[in-house]
């Protein structure tokens, strides 16, 4: 039989096979809790879910997080469950808009720009990356329980502004354990206010 000659594409079908296997992996953005992820210093209220999307709309440049007042951003996001993040990918603008430092705080719900003053959990630096290409491995041990993450970019290559396009999220996730739990009110002391039956002195003894 003929051996297979170099138009044949094997090799692009293992590409593109690899290529969906790694967008597979990045699917965090759906665990995302949407209605209560914010973003500090977006020029736009509300395009911070602009930046989490499927893998293969990673190089869609309609969608977009940019800052407004300086290069600075913070994402506060919030997930459903439990995440063990793995992998975190960046892709922002260019011309200087990428940003070029980027600091993981696990577990700090509603960060603002003064609590991003506080020792990070890890912190990477970054390099500009316009396809995906590049992959950022948070420390296992520190990032396997994870329920809020915020994500802060002080600073970029140089623009007055920071662009994100995507920020790609790795990692296993499991579902919040949501126990039953019944409220039961017990009365370990009388309220003098709620016993309106007679009068007390101090020491709760009846007056006569």
């Amino acid at each position: 039989m003929a051996g297979c000659g170099h138009g044949c594409g094997h090799e692009h079908h293992d590409h593109e096979h690899d290529e969906a296997e790694r967008g597979a992996q990045f699917h965090l953005f759906q665990k995302i809790d949407l209605i209560k992820l914010q973003c500090l210093n977006e020029a736009e209220e509300g395009s911070a879910k602009n930046a989490f999307k499927p893998w293969d709309e990673r190089l869609d440049t309609t969608k977009f997080v940019e800052s407004d007042a300086d290069e600075e951003l913070l994402f506060n996001i919030p997930f459903v469950g439990q995440v063990k993040l793995k992998g975190i990918v960046v892709i922002g603008g260019e011309n200087g808009e990428h940003p070029s430092e980027m600091k993981l705080y696990k577990n700090r719900p509603f960060m603002t720009f003064d609590d991003a003053n506080a020792e990070p959990d890890q912190m990477f630096e970054l390099n500009e990356d316009h396809d995906g290409s590049l992959e950022y491995t948070p420390k296992m041990t520190r990032f396997s329980n994870v329920e809020h993450l915020s994500i802060y970019f002080p600073r970029n290559f140089g623009a007055e502004t920071s662009k994100v396009y995507f920020i790609g999220l790795k990692g296993d996730f499991q579902e919040a354990h949501r126990h039953g739990v019944t409220i039961c009110t017990y009365e370990a002391k009388p309220n003098i206010s709620d016993h309106k039956t007679g009068a007390f002195d101090s020491v709760n003894h009846p007056v006569s």
